[in-house]
């Protein structure tokens, strides 16, 4: 399901995210680590992408994805990778509130796996109703129709926007009568 979202919009940040998460848990590390590294792309250099518009309740911040991506790093056996991506996720977190990222970091030094972030369970798109109701599909236009002149003489074939009348050009001729 994420390969298919991810063709479909390949700018989704958060697809990548929680592709690399699903890959991550089927230890494919390799492919989780291009997945945060594609996410971190699309986020272009925004400190964080709020989804809440697209119905997704939930807020992508870059120094999540450079978490995850340290996670991947550390089951590849990529320490000092792993340690240069956590100190550059201390940039992108908001001053302050750097715990979680200096015992991460404390974790690597010790060689210990870190868990990767995730969207939370149970969060799902869900677009609004007023924009799924947009989706069905609506004739503005109507059904065609041929419409051919009564006038006997008149031969005028084409479009354009109706023309004056003129004094006798609509009486029948008088072939027409026989």
């Amino acid at each position: 399901a994420f390969d298919k979202t991810v063709a479909k919009d390949n700018s989704l940040a958060v697809g990548f995210f929680q592709r690399g998460f699903v890959h991550l848990q089927l230890e494919m590390y390799k492919e989780a680590l291009s997945d945060y590294h594609m996410a971190f792309n699309h986020l272009r250099q925004n400190p964080f992408i709020d989804y809440k518009q697209l119905g997704l309740r939930h807020i992508l911040y870059a120094w999540e994805v450079l978490y995850s991506t340290a996670a991947a790093q550390c089951r590849l056996q990529q320490w000092q990778e792993a340690r240069v991506t956590l100190d550059k996720a201390v940039v992108w977190r908001p001053e302050g509130r750097t715990a979680i990222l200096d015992l991460a970091l404390e974790q690597v030094q010790d060689h210990l796996f870190l868990e990767p972030m995730q969207v939370p369970l149970g969060e799902f798109f869900r677009p609004r109703k007023k924009e799924v109701e947009q989706l069905d599909s609506k004739d503005f236009l109507g059904k065609p129709k041929v419409i051919s002149s009564i006038i006997p003489n008149d031969e005028y074939i084409g479009f354009e926007p109706l023309r004056p009348q003129k004094q006798g050009f609509y009486e029948p001729s008088v072939d027409a009568l026989r």
